[in-house]
């Protein structure tokens, strides 16, 4: 399975840098599942993300971003609690990258729940793609930076290689929360992703994935 999607900006958090937000040069595996999962998702199927192509030259750029250093609870949500976002308000530098462009590579693994075969829930997902329908707006690490999606061409990888670092792989929202990680490379234009990643103590993932 596979879909392509393309925006004017991207934001993909290194998660070891806490004050300034800085960008992976390319797509991290939780957010190309969030795109996925924005076009077409049900609770008994999930994504594993395969590989992600880069169809764009890397280009990066500097912006001044206003968060909240005050956070609230989904109860506390729930209950009308609201974030003063003026009194709590900071400004951050973000290196970000600009006019991106991806081809993502996955598969569809069903649950003890499912009722249908994976190639079913694959069948529904490309014919919401052809019709460029979703549930929400896919974005590209952020919501303020937003995608557009379709159908595959043979568009080439950008030719380039380059050792990534640590990268996030799987958000498991348990309870308990936890994570796994993997070494990623970008290997001439391509970041394959593991079947698995490795879960590293102690370890949490912050800022946009």
């Amino acid at each position: 399975m596979v879909v392509q999607v393309k925006g004017d900006a991207a934001l993909f958090s290194r998660p070891e840098l806490k004050v300034e937000r800085v960008t992976y040069p390319v797509m991290t595996p939780p957010s190309a599942r969030g795109v996925l999962e924005a076009i077409f998702w049900k609770p008994e199927m999930r994504y594993r993300v395969a590989a992600i192509e880069v169809l764009e030259p890397i280009r990066k750029f500097s912006i001044r971003r206003n968060e909240t250093s005050q956070i609230v609870s989904l109860d506390d949500a729930r209950r009308g609690k609201r974030v003063d976002t003026a009194a709590h308000r900071d400004q951050r530098n973000a290196i970000c990258l600009r006019d991106v462009a991806y081809r993502i590579h996955a598969h569809i693994e069903v649950t003890d729940r499912a009722t249908k075969p994976a190639a079913a829930y694959r069948d529904q997902f490309r014919r919401r793609v052809a019709r460029g329908a979703c549930f929400h707006q896919p974005y590209l690490g952020t919501r303020e930076f937003s995608a557009d999606f379709g159908e595959p061409d043979d568009t080439p990888a950008i030719d380039h290689t380059e050792d990534l670092g640590v990268m996030l792989h799987t958000i498991h929202f348990g309870p308990p929360v936890h994570m796994e990680w993997f070494t990623a490379r970008l290997d001439r234009g391509v970041l394959h992703v593991p079947l698995r990643g490795i879960e590293v103590p102690g370890a949490s993932a912050s800022g946009e994935a």
